[in-house]
């Protein structure tokens, strides 16, 4: 099915806004693959926080330059499924990576975090990082700590005469003659 220019320029506007509302992109191949798992890939993406689509390379192109993207030419040859991150970049770096691993043909051309390029090989240590919900509760326990370790340490002088205090109550009262 040929598109006309009119859809052509709806799908460009719509990659230009998936990439301005995207905390990451990643670029794969997706050859080989049949409806039903392009269809699962599409959904682990989706359970992820992004969006997951094949693209005509051409288009790509347009809505790349417009958006301010360094692209390289390698990117833009075979194939080419994009997959965009809305929410989570490690959360869907790892769906396209648990994906490539059962299934050969796809494989990662390229990606960005933010407008920065990163390789194959950084999206697949991206896909390694914790969600964002997990990192965020490193970090709040990493600022927590501190604080909590303080009250400990001013709460401690007090527990200790508390507890001479409460010794000394308990004592026998020495026998009176």
């Amino acid at each position: 099915m040929a598109l006309t220019r009119a859809r052509k320029e709806e799908l460009v506007a719509q990659y230009e806004a998936l990439l301005s509302d995207s905390q990451a992109v990643v670029m794969t191949t997706y050859l080989g693959l049949n409806v039903p798992d392009i269809e699962a890939l599409r959904n682990s993406v989706r359970e992820a926080g992004g969006r997951f689509m094949v693209a005509k390379n051409t288009l790509l192109k347009r809505a790349f330059e417009a958006a301010g993207y360094p692209l390289p030419e390698e990117a833009l040859s075979g194939s080419t499924a994009i997959a965009f991150a809305l929410d989570d970049p490690p959360a869907v770096a790892k769906a396209i990576v648990d994906f490539a691993k059962k299934h050969d043909v796809v494989q990662v051309k390229v990606g960005f975090l933010e407008k920065q390029m990163i390789t194959a090989d950084e999206v697949q240590a991206l896909a390694t990082l914790p969600p964002l919900p997990v990192m965020r509760g490193q970090l709040l326990g990493t600022i927590m700590a501190p604080a909590s370790q303080l009250a400990r340490l001013l709460a401690e002088p007090g527990r200790q005469v508390a507890a001479v205090l409460k010794a000394y109550s308990e004592q026998e009262a020495p026998a009176a003659a």
